[in-house]
Protein backbone atom coordinates (compact mmCIF):
# COMPACT_ATOMS: atom_id res chain seq x y z
CA UNK A 1 0.00 0.00 0.00
CA UNK A 2 1.26 3.14 -1.04
CA UNK A 3 1.49 5.58 1.81
CA UNK A 4 1.20 9.42 0.79
CA UNK A 5 2.37 12.93 2.81
CA UNK A 6 -0.82 14.03 4.01
CA UNK A 7 -0.19 17.28 6.76
CA UNK A 8 -2.46 16.27 9.72
CA UNK A 9 -1.33 12.86 9.97
CA UNK A 10 2.27 13.35 8.53
CA UNK A 11 1.49 10.53 5.98
CA UNK A 12 -1.35 8.28 4.74
CA UNK A 13 -2.34 4.83 2.94
CA UNK A 14 -3.81 5.76 -0.07
CA UNK A 15 -6.71 4.08 0.29
CA UNK A 16 -9.39 5.11 3.54
CA UNK A 17 -11.82 2.33 4.59
CA UNK A 18 -15.14 4.98 4.77
CA UNK A 19 -18.70 3.87 6.81
CA UNK A 20 -20.77 4.29 4.10
CA UNK A 21 -20.63 0.56 2.80
CA UNK A 22 -20.21 -0.71 6.84
CA UNK A 23 -22.97 1.04 7.41
CA UNK A 24 -25.18 -0.11 4.54
CA UNK A 25 -25.97 3.09 3.06
CA UNK A 26 -24.89 1.80 -0.01
CA UNK A 27 -26.72 -1.42 -0.09
CA UNK A 28 -27.33 -4.96 2.25
CA UNK A 29 -24.21 -6.51 3.90
CA UNK A 30 -24.23 -8.41 7.41
CA UNK A 31 -22.03 -7.31 10.16
CA UNK A 32 -19.96 -10.23 10.11
CA UNK A 33 -18.78 -9.50 6.50
CA UNK A 34 -18.30 -5.32 7.47
CA UNK A 35 -16.32 -6.49 10.48
CA UNK A 36 -14.01 -8.69 8.28
CA UNK A 37 -13.94 -6.35 5.34
CA UNK A 38 -12.57 -3.55 8.11
CA UNK A 39 -10.28 -6.52 9.49
CA UNK A 40 -8.55 -6.86 5.62
CA UNK A 41 -8.80 -3.27 5.19
CA UNK A 42 -5.76 -3.46 8.39
CA UNK A 43 -4.00 -6.21 7.02
CA UNK A 44 -4.02 -4.70 3.23
CA UNK A 45 -2.25 -1.61 4.72
CA UNK A 46 -4.72 0.74 5.39
CA UNK A 47 -4.25 3.46 8.30
CA UNK A 48 -7.30 5.64 7.44
CA UNK A 49 -11.07 4.82 8.89
CA UNK A 50 -13.21 7.58 7.56
CA UNK A 51 -16.75 7.28 10.10
CA UNK A 52 -20.19 8.66 11.25
CA UNK A 53 -23.08 8.39 13.37
CA UNK A 54 -25.10 8.49 10.50
CA UNK A 55 -23.45 5.16 8.37
CA UNK A 56 -26.34 2.94 9.52
CA UNK A 57 -26.80 4.80 12.30
CA UNK A 58 -23.86 4.05 14.26
CA UNK A 59 -23.81 0.76 12.75
CA UNK A 60 -20.44 1.65 10.95
CA UNK A 61 -18.62 3.00 14.19
CA UNK A 62 -20.11 -0.18 15.88
CA UNK A 63 -18.00 -2.51 13.37
CA UNK A 64 -14.94 -0.61 13.32
CA UNK A 65 -15.47 -1.18 17.93
CA UNK A 66 -16.28 -4.65 17.23
CA UNK A 67 -13.09 -5.22 14.33
CA UNK A 68 -10.45 -3.13 16.13
CA UNK A 69 -11.54 -4.56 19.84
CA UNK A 70 -8.03 -5.53 21.73
CA UNK A 71 -6.13 -4.25 18.26
CA UNK A 72 -2.89 -1.90 18.74
CA UNK A 73 -4.45 0.95 17.53
CA UNK A 74 -1.53 3.80 17.66
CA UNK A 75 -0.40 3.60 14.38
CA UNK A 76 -4.12 4.02 12.67
CA UNK A 77 -5.65 7.32 12.10
CA UNK A 78 -9.98 7.45 12.94
CA UNK A 79 -12.35 10.34 11.22
CA UNK A 80 -15.66 11.06 12.05
CA UNK A 81 -18.39 13.70 11.58
CA UNK A 82 -21.45 15.12 12.66
CA UNK A 83 -24.24 17.23 10.99
CA UNK A 84 -24.87 20.10 13.15
CA UNK A 85 -26.80 22.33 10.71
CA UNK A 86 -27.72 25.91 12.43
CA UNK A 87 -28.23 25.37 15.96
CA UNK A 88 -28.36 27.98 19.10
CA UNK A 89 -25.09 29.19 19.54
CA UNK A 90 -25.03 28.40 23.11
CA UNK A 91 -25.60 24.56 22.48
CA UNK A 92 -22.53 24.50 19.51
CA UNK A 93 -20.34 22.87 21.26
CA UNK A 94 -22.77 20.37 23.69
CA UNK A 95 -23.94 18.71 20.46
CA UNK A 96 -20.29 18.27 18.75
CA UNK A 97 -18.98 16.86 21.80
CA UNK A 98 -21.61 14.61 22.68
CA UNK A 99 -21.55 13.28 19.08
CA UNK A 100 -18.07 12.69 19.45
CA UNK A 101 -18.31 11.31 23.11
CA UNK A 102 -20.48 8.87 21.46
CA UNK A 103 -18.43 7.90 18.16
CA UNK A 104 -15.16 7.36 20.57
CA UNK A 105 -17.28 5.32 22.68
CA UNK A 106 -18.76 3.45 19.89
CA UNK A 107 -15.54 2.76 18.16
CA UNK A 108 -13.05 2.22 21.63
CA UNK A 109 -10.79 5.18 20.36
CA UNK A 110 -10.00 8.10 22.45
CA UNK A 111 -9.48 10.57 20.33
CA UNK A 112 -10.97 11.70 16.45
CA UNK A 113 -7.92 12.33 14.19
CA UNK A 114 -10.03 14.73 12.27
CA UNK A 115 -13.87 15.85 12.99
CA UNK A 116 -15.81 17.15 10.04
CA UNK A 117 -19.07 19.22 9.63
CA UNK A 118 -21.66 16.59 8.14
CA UNK A 119 -23.69 19.39 6.89
CA UNK A 120 -22.78 21.44 4.32
CA UNK A 121 -21.73 25.03 4.07
CA UNK A 122 -23.69 27.82 3.04
CA UNK A 123 -23.21 31.60 2.87
CA UNK A 124 -25.67 33.37 5.16
CA UNK A 125 -29.53 33.49 3.82
CA UNK A 126 -28.83 31.23 1.14
CA UNK A 127 -31.70 29.30 0.11
CA UNK A 128 -31.66 25.88 -0.47
CA UNK A 129 -32.11 24.71 -4.19
CA UNK A 130 -33.71 21.68 -2.36
CA UNK A 131 -35.18 21.16 1.12
CA UNK A 132 -35.11 24.58 2.13
CA UNK A 133 -37.68 23.69 4.49
CA UNK A 134 -35.16 22.15 6.78
CA UNK A 135 -32.11 24.47 6.00
CA UNK A 136 -31.30 24.83 10.06
CA UNK A 137 -30.74 20.54 9.83
CA UNK A 138 -28.93 20.26 6.39
CA UNK A 139 -26.70 23.62 6.35
CA UNK A 140 -24.47 25.79 8.37
CA UNK A 141 -24.03 29.28 7.71
CA UNK A 142 -20.72 30.83 7.17
CA UNK A 143 -21.33 33.44 10.15
CA UNK A 144 -22.20 30.69 12.25
CA UNK A 145 -19.00 28.68 11.34
CA UNK A 146 -17.08 31.43 12.67
CA UNK A 147 -18.62 32.94 15.46
CA UNK A 148 -19.79 29.27 17.19
CA UNK A 149 -18.59 26.41 15.35
CA UNK A 150 -14.84 26.88 14.63
CA UNK A 151 -14.36 27.95 18.34
CA UNK A 152 -16.11 24.27 19.67
CA UNK A 153 -13.69 22.78 16.95
CA UNK A 154 -10.75 24.75 18.79
CA UNK A 155 -12.47 23.40 22.26
CA UNK A 156 -12.26 20.19 21.14
CA UNK A 157 -8.41 20.26 20.51
CA UNK A 158 -7.13 21.92 23.19
CA UNK A 159 -8.97 19.54 25.28
CA UNK A 160 -7.35 16.53 23.38
CA UNK A 161 -10.31 14.82 21.55
CA UNK A 162 -9.86 15.47 18.27
CA UNK A 163 -6.84 16.12 16.23
CA UNK A 164 -8.49 18.92 13.51
CA UNK A 165 -11.76 19.36 11.69
CA UNK A 166 -12.81 20.22 8.47
CA UNK A 167 -15.80 19.84 5.87
CA UNK A 168 -16.89 18.70 2.88
CA UNK A 169 -20.18 19.78 0.54
CA UNK A 170 -22.20 23.03 0.77
CA UNK A 171 -22.37 26.09 -1.45
CA UNK A 172 -19.03 26.49 -3.46
CA UNK A 173 -18.50 29.90 -2.85
CA UNK A 174 -18.74 29.58 0.83
CA UNK A 175 -16.50 26.07 0.66
CA UNK A 176 -13.95 28.46 -1.05
CA UNK A 177 -14.12 31.14 0.86
CA UNK A 178 -13.40 29.28 4.56
CA UNK A 179 -10.27 27.42 2.30
CA UNK A 180 -9.11 30.66 1.63
CA UNK A 181 -9.70 32.12 4.86
CA UNK A 182 -6.95 32.97 7.95
CA UNK A 183 -8.95 30.29 9.81
CA UNK A 184 -8.89 27.43 7.05
CA UNK A 185 -9.76 23.89 7.73
CA UNK A 186 -7.17 21.42 8.80
CA UNK A 187 -8.66 19.19 5.92
CA UNK A 188 -11.42 18.78 3.14
CA UNK A 189 -13.20 16.36 1.62
CA UNK A 190 -13.68 16.62 -2.29
CA UNK A 191 -15.45 14.75 -4.21
CA UNK A 192 -13.37 12.96 -6.85
CA UNK A 193 -14.81 11.71 -10.20
CA UNK A 194 -14.53 11.71 -13.81
CA UNK A 195 -18.15 12.93 -13.78
CA UNK A 196 -17.47 15.93 -11.84
CA UNK A 197 -20.75 15.34 -9.56
CA UNK A 198 -22.03 14.42 -6.17
CA UNK A 199 -24.94 13.96 -7.12
CA UNK A 200 -28.35 13.38 -5.25
CA UNK A 201 -26.06 15.00 -2.47
CA UNK A 202 -26.09 18.51 -4.45
CA UNK A 203 -28.95 20.07 -2.97
CA UNK A 204 -27.61 23.24 -1.73
CA UNK A 205 -27.43 24.86 -5.18
CA UNK A 206 -28.62 23.57 -8.56
CA UNK A 207 -24.78 22.97 -9.63
CA UNK A 208 -21.55 22.04 -8.01
CA UNK A 209 -18.07 22.01 -9.41
CA UNK A 210 -16.30 19.42 -7.64
CA UNK A 211 -12.88 20.59 -9.20
CA UNK A 212 -12.80 23.65 -8.24
CA UNK A 213 -13.10 22.86 -4.79
CA UNK A 214 -9.73 20.79 -5.22
CA UNK A 215 -8.17 23.65 -6.81
CA UNK A 216 -9.04 25.94 -4.49
CA UNK A 217 -7.33 23.36 -1.78
CA UNK A 218 -4.47 23.28 -4.14
CA UNK A 219 -3.88 26.62 -3.75
CA UNK A 220 -4.25 27.09 -0.21
CA UNK A 221 -1.96 24.47 1.12
CA UNK A 222 -4.90 22.99 2.74
CA UNK A 223 -4.84 19.29 2.82
CA UNK A 224 -7.68 16.96 0.87
CA UNK A 225 -9.38 13.56 0.93
CA UNK A 226 -11.13 12.07 -2.13
CA UNK A 227 -14.98 10.96 -1.60
CA UNK A 228 -17.49 9.80 -3.98
CA UNK A 229 -14.98 8.19 -6.31
CA UNK A 230 -17.96 5.71 -7.64
CA UNK A 231 -20.46 8.86 -7.43
CA UNK A 232 -22.63 6.71 -5.20
CA UNK A 233 -22.68 3.71 -7.59
CA UNK A 234 -22.93 5.69 -11.04
CA UNK A 235 -19.17 4.34 -12.11
CA UNK A 236 -19.94 0.96 -11.53
CA UNK A 237 -21.46 -1.75 -13.64
CA UNK A 238 -24.82 -2.02 -12.05
CA UNK A 239 -26.58 0.10 -9.03
CA UNK A 240 -27.16 -1.41 -5.83
CA UNK A 241 -30.12 0.06 -5.06
CA UNK A 242 -33.41 1.08 -6.97
CA UNK A 243 -33.89 4.63 -7.94
CA UNK A 244 -36.35 6.73 -9.83
CA UNK A 245 -35.28 7.29 -13.22
CA UNK A 246 -35.42 11.02 -12.33
CA UNK A 247 -32.90 10.16 -9.26
CA UNK A 248 -29.75 12.66 -9.63
CA UNK A 249 -27.94 9.60 -8.84
CA UNK A 250 -29.64 7.40 -11.68
CA UNK A 251 -29.08 10.10 -14.03
CA UNK A 252 -25.13 9.92 -13.36
CA UNK A 253 -25.39 6.44 -13.92
CA UNK A 254 -27.09 6.64 -16.97
CA UNK A 255 -24.81 9.24 -17.86
CA UNK A 256 -21.66 6.97 -17.72
CA UNK A 257 -22.47 4.20 -20.28
CA UNK A 258 -19.61 5.34 -22.33
CA UNK A 259 -17.43 5.47 -19.14
CA UNK A 260 -18.61 1.56 -18.51
CA UNK A 261 -17.74 1.28 -22.45
CA UNK A 262 -14.09 2.32 -21.86
CA UNK A 263 -13.61 0.01 -19.09
CA UNK A 264 -14.36 -2.99 -20.66
CA UNK A 265 -11.75 -1.87 -23.83
CA UNK A 266 -9.65 -1.31 -21.04
CA UNK A 267 -10.08 -4.61 -19.47
CA UNK A 268 -11.64 -3.33 -16.14
CA UNK A 269 -14.47 -3.26 -14.15
CA UNK A 270 -16.12 0.12 -13.99
CA UNK A 271 -15.27 0.41 -10.27
CA UNK A 272 -11.82 -0.44 -10.56
CA UNK A 273 -11.16 2.26 -13.48
CA UNK A 274 -12.87 5.00 -11.38
CA UNK A 275 -10.84 4.40 -8.27
CA UNK A 276 -7.36 4.06 -10.12
CA UNK A 277 -8.77 7.67 -11.48
CA UNK A 278 -9.12 9.00 -7.89
CA UNK A 279 -5.89 7.27 -6.74
CA UNK A 280 -3.87 9.27 -10.28
CA UNK A 281 -5.28 13.12 -9.74
CA UNK A 282 -2.57 14.52 -7.95
CA UNK A 283 -2.26 16.34 -4.76
CA UNK A 284 -4.41 14.49 -2.91
CA UNK A 285 -4.11 12.18 0.68
CA UNK A 286 -5.82 9.24 0.24
CA UNK A 287 -9.21 7.94 -1.82
CA UNK A 288 -12.18 7.19 1.08
CA UNK A 289 -13.41 3.90 0.06
CA UNK A 290 -17.48 2.90 0.94
CA UNK A 291 -17.35 -0.61 0.19
CA UNK A 292 -19.72 -3.01 2.04
CA UNK A 293 -18.08 -6.36 1.80
CA UNK A 294 -14.40 -7.92 0.83
CA UNK A 295 -14.88 -8.47 -2.90
CA UNK A 296 -15.84 -4.33 -3.27
CA UNK A 297 -12.37 -4.19 -0.85
CA UNK A 298 -10.09 -6.73 -3.26
CA UNK A 299 -11.12 -4.97 -6.27
CA UNK A 300 -10.13 -1.22 -4.44
CA UNK A 301 -6.80 -2.77 -4.01
CA UNK A 302 -6.27 -4.11 -7.33
CA UNK A 303 -7.16 -0.31 -8.58
CA UNK A 304 -4.62 0.93 -5.91
CA UNK A 305 -1.74 -1.68 -7.06
CA UNK A 306 -2.26 -0.88 -10.48
CA UNK A 307 0.10 1.68 -12.53
CA UNK A 308 -1.62 5.34 -11.88
CA UNK A 309 -2.91 6.80 -15.43
CA UNK A 310 -1.36 8.90 -17.17
CA UNK A 311 -2.67 12.53 -17.68
CA UNK A 312 -3.03 11.37 -21.63
CA UNK A 313 -5.91 8.69 -20.27
CA UNK A 314 -7.33 10.95 -17.46
CA UNK A 315 -8.61 13.04 -20.16
CA UNK A 316 -9.65 9.82 -22.16
CA UNK A 317 -11.77 8.61 -18.83
CA UNK A 318 -13.11 12.30 -18.07
CA UNK A 319 -14.25 12.75 -22.08
CA UNK A 320 -16.05 9.41 -21.60
CA UNK A 321 -18.49 10.97 -18.76
CA UNK A 322 -19.05 13.86 -21.66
Amino acid sequence: MEMRPFKPFGSVSALTLGGGGLGQVWGATTRDEAVATARLALDSGITHFDMAPMYGRGEAESVIGEAFKGTNKSNLRFTTKYRLGHVAPEQTYDKLNASLTRSLQTMGIERADLFFLHSQLIEDGHVLAQYDEVRDRLATPLTYLYESVIPAFERLQAEGKIGGWGFALGQQSALECVIASDTPPTAVQCAVNPLNSVGSIAYVTESFDCRSVLDACRANGVPALAIRAVQAGALTSKMDRELPADDADQLDFDRAQGFRQLAAEWGQTPARLAHRYALSIPDLGSVILGVKNRDELQECLQAERDPRLTFAEIALVEAACR
